[in-house]
């Protein structure tokens, strides 16, 4: 079990490693397995790499994560140019219907609403959302709806975790209810839960993931 100290410095040296980051802009204290990131930076993208890189660190049992994002006084893009450049986006992403997605600017804030069939796309519109000047932060409140009537087929989500290099399926419960997956068990580090989570959201006719996993490193 590695103490405070050493998870602290850990999740330090993984931000440090990400080019894209200032270690200086970013405070990291630790308790109990719980890492909270403090700090200001000037987009959006560092904000959540910060966070991606701190659930990266074994031992992490969650992340709490209160950067600001500013980007200085000489920024002048308004809402309404934000939107049209979301909407500019979408259009050269092929993985984005953007028919199917209402977005809403305010102060800065991209909140994303609409129904998709697959959960890629909904990671999608929000991955080029995140890389924009002058975004502030996203809510994707996008809900899926797969085509396929047909309910989830549990052992197709278990074979998906079997091969997963990073995930232990053993640790690893399935449980499924038409089209409803739910993770329960155990693995060693935040990244293998939402990878866990990625992959059940992948088998066709899922509509929601309820990812139970409990993050636990002891070693």
């Amino acid at each position: 079990m590695k103490t405070n100290e050493e998870l602290q410095r850990d999740v330090q040296n993984a931000i440090k490693w990400e080019p894209l980051l200032n270690a200086a802009e970013i405070g990291v204290t630790a308790k109990d397995g719980v890492i909270t990131l403090t700090g200001v930076v000037d987009s959006y993208s560092k904000k959540t790499e910060a966070e991606n890189a701190a659930k990266s660190v074994t031992g992490v049992k969650a992340v709490a994560e209160t950067i600001e994002v500013n980007y200085g006084s000489s920024f002048k893009k308004n809402d309404t140019e934000i939107a049209n450049e979301v909407l500019n986006a979408w259009k050269w992403n092929w993985e984005v219907p953007a028919d199917k997605i209402k977005v809403k600017v305010e102060s800065g804030w991209v909140t994303l609403e609409g129904e998709l069939e697959w959960n890629y796309q909904r990671e999608a519109a929000k991955k080029a959302v995140a890389n924009l000047t002058g975004v502030k932060g996203v809510s994707n409140n996008i809900t899926i709806k797969s085509e396929s009537k047909d309910a989830v087929e549990q052992a197709a989500v278990e074979c998906a975790l079997e091969r997963s290099w990073s995930i232990d399926d053993e640790d690893v419960d399935v449980k499924v209810k038409g089209n409803r997956v739910t993770l329960t068990g155990t693995v060693s580090s935040l990244y293998q839960k939402d990878e866990a989570g990625r992959l059940a959201w992948n088998a066709p006719g899922v509509y929601s993931v309820d990812n139970e996993l409990l993050v636990d490193f002891d070693d």
